[in-house]
C-alpha cells in the first residue's frame, strides 16, 4: 500500500452503506416526472439495478452507475471492489458491460501515487469483465470516492428484471452475507485477519460467472444484494412480482464472525436506516435472534445476486458453480409464495 495511507481514516461510511437511506429515495424519486418512453425497457418504476434501453429488436442497452467512499485500506483493492459492485448492476439485468467510465472523487493530499492505484484496481476488474475502461470524470474531495459508469448489452427478449418472481419459485443467493458488519468492525479495528480476508474475497468477485450459469436456465426474476441488505432487496422483487418471499434464516451463507461482531452491537448505520423504512412490510418470527435480523437487514458492498427460479434450475445452477470453480458460498436462502398480509417473511 502507498506509503502507508489507510483510506478508510477518510470515510465516514463504508462502501454501500453510505447509501442515502431507502426512504429519503422513494420520496424524492417519487416526484420526479414520469418518463413516457416506448423504448425505455426498465425505468424507475420497480427500483430495478439499471435502465435498460432498446436501442434495435435485437440490442438492448443496459446503463448504471455506482461509486462509493472505501471499505478497505489498500487503494488497488478498493478500485477492485468499487468496479465490481458497479458492473454487478449489469449481470444482475442479464446482459454483459462492455463500456466503462471512471467516477473519482479524492483529496489531492493523498498524491497522485494513491489514485493511481485505485484507479488501476477499478482497471484491472474491467479487463476482467471483458469491458472497455475509456475516461471518466474526477473532483477535489476532502472524502475519497471511486466507481464506474457502466454501459452493457442484452437481447430485449432475455432481460432479467427484479420483478417477475413466480409463487413455488425457490430464491438462490450466490454470495455469504455480512460485509457491512465486518467492515463496520474493521473500522473499529476488531475485525479477524480471517473475517477481513474473506470479505474481500466476496467483494472483489464479480458476479460474472454466476450470470453466464444462470444463463442456462429459466430466470423469473435477478436483483444485485447491495446497499438495502436482503431485506431491502428481496422486498423491492417482492414489491415488483406482486407475491412474498420467505428468508429462511438458517439456510443463509454467512461471513467468518459477521454474526459475532452483530451480537457485540457493531453493526453499521445503514442497517438502522434499512429496519426503519422496511420492517412494516416484513413479518419477523419471534425465534430469529437480533443478530440475524441485523445480518438480514445490513448493507452489503458488491453482494451477491438473489434470483428467483424453479427449484430443479437452482440445484443444477449450484452444481454448475462448484464445478466452474466459484470461490464463494451460494445457495438456497428461501422460496416465493402467493402474496400473504406481508411481502417478506423472516423466519
Amino acid at each position: 500500500m502507498s506509503a502507508g495511507v489507510k483510506l478508510t481514516e477518510f470515510s465516514k461510511s463504508a462502501g454501500c452503506a453510505a447509501k442515502i437511506g431507502p426512504g429519503i429515495l422513494a420520496e424524492v424519486v417519487g416526484r420526479l416526472p414520469a418518463v413516457m418512453d416506448e423504448n425505455l425497457l426498465v425505468g424507475v418504476e420497480t427500483a430495478d439495478d439499471a435502465a435498460v434501453y432498446r436501442v434495435s429488436d435485437e440490442v438492448a442497452l443496459i446503463q448504471t452507475v455506482d461509486f462509493f467512499p472505501p471499505m478497505v485500506d489498500d487503494p488497488f483493492t478498493f478500485g477492485q471492489i468499487a468496479a465490481a459492485n458497479a458492473l454487478s448492476d449489469v449481470y444482475a439485468m442479464g446482459g454483459e458491460p462492455r463500456l466503462a467510465l471512471n467516477v473519482v472523487a479524492f483529496p489531492n493530499c493523498l498524491g497522485a501515487e494513491v489514485l493511481g492505484e485505485m484507479l488501476a484496481g477499478g482497471a484491472s476488474k474491467v479487463k476482467e469483465a471483458g469491458a472497455v475502461l475509456a475516461g471518466g470524470h474526477s473532483i477535489n474531495d476532502e472524502e475519497p470516492k471511486y466507481g464506474l459508469c457502466v454501459t452493457g448489452f442484452v437481447h430485449p427478449d432475455r432481460i432479467w428484471k427484479n420483478g417477475g418472481a413466480q409463487a413455488g419459485d425457490v430464491l438462490l443467493l450466490t454470495k455469504p452475507l455480512g460485509v457491512g458488519l465486518v467492515n463496520t468492525a474493521v473500522k473499529a479495528g476488531m475485525a479477524s485477519e480471517e473475517a477481513k480476508r474473506c470479505a474481500v474475497e466476496s467483494m472483489s468477485c464479480l458476479n460474472k460467472l454466476a450470470m453466464e450459469v444462470l444463463r442456462e436456465v429459466e430466470v423469473h426474476s435477478c436483483t444485485d444484494v447491495t446497499g438495502f441488505g436482503l431485506a431491502g432487496h428481496a422486498l423491492e422483487t417482492a414489491r415488483a412480482s406482486g407475491v412474498s418471499l420467505v428468508i429462511e434464516t438458517g439456510r443463509l451463507e454467512v461471513l467468518p464472525d459477521a454474526l459475532f461482531y452483530a451480537s457485540m452491537g457493531l453493526v453499521p448505520e445503514g442497517t438502522y436506516r434499512n429496519k426503519a423504512y422496511n420492517k412494516k412490510d416484513v413479518r419477523l418470527e419471534d425465534k430469529v435472534e437480533e443478530a440475524l435480523e441485523d445480518l438480514v437487514f445490513d448493507p452489503q458492498t458488491s453482494g451477491g445476486l438473489l434470483v428467483s427460479l424453479r427449484r430443479e434450475d437452482a440445484e443444477a445452477v449450484l452444481v454448475k458453480l462448484e464445478k466452474a470453480g466459484y470461490p464463494l458460498k451460494a445457495g438456497i436462502v428461501g422460496f416465493v409464495t402467493d402474496l400473504q398480509e406481508k411481502f417478506l417473511m423472516i423466519r
